[in-house]
Order: structure tokens, then C-alpha cells, then sequence
């Protein structure tokens, strides 16, 4: 298939921009740049430097009319070749993921995540592009009312970000009814770890997850890490976390949009490991595989955060073939480790 995804250059999008391209598919990447990197691009794929809130420049990428497709130096595809074919399906990365930020710059997250969304949207349908993914969120759901997290559970986000995913699943429910767009809404849990292959090295930018907080830690970058609260109700005190690693997101990505396209149906799934790790669990094991100290200091907790939050992936399993292959904290850890050891 023609792919097209939207915000490929970013940690998460060229995970999947090398999944679809070690599937066979063709893959173009739009992307601003604002957070993905140059050396996230691969050179069997095409780019175009572009921003979802110009909707001119969406819509000439979506048609294959851009002017600023920039072809790989392997992909065989010129830009004539390009122009003649459409898009069978877009990968929507784009939309800000900061949900402390989402609090307080919501100004920010209408622009980019709902408003650029609603431009995706309208461009996949002036150019009869058929299928959508969309890289949604565990925080449509909000504080668990029981645990694992299945995808009937209540959605009641806690945060801005959160309802910014929702409002956009909302959209799509409507442009598939409307407008016949079949759609895969992936619900992430906490993405983590980098390609097992090594192939991609770009830091992600501004991290904010416990992750690379801690391998910035353990590299040297922060003095000191922060463990928000150890009065929990969990074993050792501290969060647990259901962490799913970004190579299975990839494949996830693949596995929902085959599931769309040959049903002519859409979804809403999950995609977490289904398995919980504690704040204190990883950064053991992050001592362990680095062999470094990261210093970390006990503080408060931050305001909604719930004590434990794990996934159910059993509609994932049924209807996608889907499980979670590298989620295990000790390849999380190494495959982020080995990128920071190379930046």
C-alpha cells in the first residue's frame, strides 16, 4: 500500500514509518519538524516538510500535487510517479502529547491536535483516501474505575490532552459515517524503548515519561530524578505503569490498518503490554542494564495521578493478531539505553 504518515520524522512515527517499510509498503512522511528529526527519516521512504495547520500544503501532499516531496535516495520514485498515485491510507502522529502542558496551554492543544486533525480529515476526503490510524491515547479514559483497562471502560479524561483524543476519535466516528473514511484508533498505554534493531537514534525531544527522564539520569543530563510520591497503594509504593514498547506499536500500526482496510470496518483498541511495572522496578532495572546511579529524590505526588493503570489488549489479540513481543522492562531499557549511549 501508499502510505502516508503524518508526523513520521517524531519518535513514535518513525517507528512506524520502518514497520510499514519493512512490510513492503510505500511510505511518504509530512512532517514539520517541530519535534521529529531529519535523522528519523529513512531513505527508502519520501518526505515532505509540511504543517497540518496549512491546509493548502495538507491537501497537495494528500492529493500527491506537493511540490516538496523530497525523494529518498533509494525509494525509485520520482516525483512524477509520485503525483500519479494516491494514498491508501493515512498514519495521523501528529497531535501534542504533553498532558501537564495540555493544562495550561489548552489554546495550544485546540490548535494542533483538534483543529489540525479536523484538516487531516478534510484532506483524506477531497482525496478519496479510504483508511485512517490515529495514534490515540490511554487518557481518554481517565482515573480507572477498575483495572485492566478494557476498551468499555468509561471514557472520563483527567486531562486536556486526554479529551483532545477523544474529541478527535468523536470526529472520526463522524467522517466514517459521513464520509465512508474507516478508521483504527490505537489507544496507547505508556510508549517506551527504541527500534530492537538499532536502526533509529534520534533522542526523542522534550521527553517528559519516566523513561528517558531516566536515561537522561543515567547519562548525566539531569543531577537528579524525581520519584512523585512512595505512599502508594502497590508493593513497593510507587506507580505502576503498564509500558508497551515502541516496536509493538509499529507492528500495531501495521496490524490495525490491515484489519480496516480488507473489513471496510473500524475500531477502537488498545494496545498496552497488560502487565504493570513500578517507578522503582524500572529504575532498578535501569541501574542494572546502564550501570550507572541515577540519583533519584522521593517528592510529592503530582495531583491525578492513580496508583496503578495497566491495560487489557484481549480485542487487540482477537482482532488483530496483536500481543506485545519486546515490553519486558529489561529490552525497554536497553534499546533506550544504547540511543543515549550513541547521542
Amino acid at each position: 500500500m501508499n502510505i502516508l504518515i503524518i508526523g513520521g520524522a517524531g519518535y513514535i512515527g518513525s517507528h512506524v514509518a520502518r514497520e510499514f517499510l519493512d512490510q513492503g509498503h510505500r511510505v511518504t512522511v509530512f512532517d514539520n519538524l517541530s519535534s521529529g528529526l531529519r535523522k528519523n527519516l529513512f531513505p527508502e521512504g519520501n518526505f515532505i516538510h509540511g504543517d497540518i495547520l496549512n491546509y493548502p500544503d495538507l491537501l497537495r501532499a494528500a492529493l500527491g500535487k506537493t511540490d516538496r516531496l523530497q525523494p529518498g535516495p533509494k525509494s525509485g520514485v520520482s516525483g512524477g510517479e509520485y503525483a500519479k498515485g494516491g494514498f491508501d491510507a493515512i498514519i495521523h502522529l501528529a497531535a501534542f502529547k504533553a498532558a501537564g502542558e495540555s493544562m495550561v496551554k489548552p489554546e495550544k492543544y485546540s490548535v494542533n491536535n483538534i483543529s489540525g486533525t479536523v484538516n487531516i480529515l478534510n484532506a483524506a476526503a477531497e482525496a478519496g483516501i479510504p483508511n485512517i490510524v490515529f495514534s490515540s491515547s490511554a487518557a481518554v479514559y481517565g482515573e480507572p474505575a477498575y483495572l485492566p483497562i478494557d476498551e468499555k471502560h468509561p471514557t472520563k479524561p483527567e486531562n486536556y490532552y486526554g479529551f483532545t483524543k477523544l474529541e478527535i476519535e468523536g470526529f472520526l466516528d463522524w467522517y466514517d459515517r459521513l464520509k465512508g473514511i474507516h478508521f483504527a484508533a490505537l489507544r496507547y498505554f505508556n510508549a517506551a524503548g527504541y527500534d530492537v534493531k538499532g536502526r533509529i537514534t534520534g533522542l526523542e525531544q522534550n521527553p517528559a515519561n519516566l523513561l528517558p527522564v531516566i536515561m537522561e539520569g543515567a547519562a548525566g543530563i539531569r543531577p537528579e530524578i524525581q520519584i512523585f510520591g512512595n505512599d502508594y497503594d502497590t508493593p513497593d509504593g510507587t506507580c505502576i505503569r503498564d509500558y508497551i514498547h515502541v516496536s509493538d506499536l509499529a507492528t500495531g500500526h501495521v496490524a490495525a490498518l490491515n484489519y480496516i482496510s480488507r473489513n471496510n470496518k473500524s475500531l477502537k483498541v488498545n494496545l498496552g503490554s497488560e502487565t504493570g511495572f513500578s517507578v522503582l522496578e524500572i529504575l532498578e532495572t535501569a541501574r542494572k542494564v546502564s550501570g550507572q546511579p541515577v540519583p533519584a529524590k522521593i517528592v510529592g505526588r503530582r495531583p491525578g495521578d492513580p496508583a496503578k493503570l495497566t491495560a487489557s489488549a484481549q480485542l487487540a489479540k482477537e482482532t488483530l493478531g496483536w500481543t506485545a513481543k519486546h515490553s519486558d522492562p529489561e529490552t525497554l531499557i536497553k534499546t533506550t539505553w544504547e540511543v543515549y549511549k550513541k547521542n
